[in-house]
């Protein structure tokens, strides 16, 4: 469990709403008000998860989660948004977020979700490294390469990738890396994976590179060559 929760709200009703409903839960939850002292709080306290407002006094939910990233802080974020459109859900996961939650929603979803992100990932069989065609993934350092070019890898982004190059050849269902990666059902109406699959797409192929990670069409997606 996320024992340490903080809520970045400026909408002291929805504030006051998670935050007892995360209580009776058993959480200890820290809630801030603007996206300053959001900021503050998360790199002063520590917290195991963030739950963060998209429109914020100030510095904005964006700007703060860019800012987590930044800063090298990678404790899952949830954002919050009142809009419901394709390109803000969007901006939410480039910004840094792990997930995203459209208002008005239940606190049945919302702690499915912070559960979800808290849920500890199975031990992995072995530390060693991991490689597929020119590329090479270090489970211990957490660095991917391409031949010799380093690349950047979000911690979600990495989950995913490390998923493919421990089933290469292997078809990975929709289903199969909801439940790998994001731990629920997302719903067949989200587009979650096809962003993070453009995502990787976008930094492994940097160079030019030939493609590894296809879609299946109809199935799911599969790290081959060809």
């Amino acid at each position: 469990m996320n024992n340490k929760i903080l809520v970045v709200e400026d909408e002291p009703q929805i504030a006051n709403f998670i935050k007892r409903g995360l209580r009776r839960e058993g959480y200890n939850v820290l809630v801030a008000s603007d996206g300053e002292t959001g900021l503050d709080m998360a790199f002063g306290d520590l917290p195991d998860l963030i739950i963060l407002d998209i429109m914020l006094p100030g510095i904005d939910g964006l700007a703060v989660c860019r800012q987590i990233r930044e800063g090298e802080l990678q404790t899952p974020v949830l954002m919050l948004t009142a809009k419901d459109a394709v390109p803000d859900r969007v901006a939410g996961l480039e910004a840094g977020a792990d997930d995203y939650l459209v208002k008005p929603f239940a606190f049945e979803e919302l702690l499915a979700r912070v559960r979800a992100l808290g849920r500890r990932r199975a031990p992995i069989e072995s530390d060693a490294p991991l490689n597929f065609a020119d590329l090479t993934l270090d489970p211990t350092t957490r660095m991917a390469k391409r031949s010799e070019r380093v690349i950047e890898l979000t911690a979600k982004e990495y989950d995913l990738l490390e998923l493919f190059m421990r089933h290469p050849n292997q078809v990975l269902t929709r289903d199969q890396i909801y439940d790998r990666i994001w731990g629920y059902d997302f719903g067949g109406e989200s587009n979650i994976i096809e962003v993070y699959v453009r995502y990787l797409r976008s930094k492994l192929e940097e160079n030019g590179e030939p493609r590894l990670l296809h879609t299946v069409r109809g199935v799911g997606y599969a790290l081959r060559e060809n």
